[in-house]
């Protein structure tokens, strides 16, 4: 099985990267749909804000872990 998909990729880079891209936004999709559903239901603004306000906070802790790093 991981032969077959390991030839598929070296053959038709492309299609891979197309079949690549298409679960990735598949993914974060379903990632905010939850958050649409669960993170303040009633009220689409505030479930804006905080996801903006969460997501900046996160990158800009994983940045200053990854320079600490460095």
């Amino acid at each position: 099985m991981l032969k077959k998909i390991s030839t598929f990729k070296r053959r038709h880079k492309v299609a891979f990267a197309i079949v690549i891209g298409f679960a990735v936004v598949a993914y974060w999709r379903g990632a905010w749909g939850i958050m649409d559903v669960f993170l303040f239901p009633n009220n689409y603004g505030l479930s804006c804000i905080v996801s903006l306000a969460l997501g900046m906070g996160l990158l800009a802790a994983t940045h200053y872990i990854v320079e600490e790093m460095m």
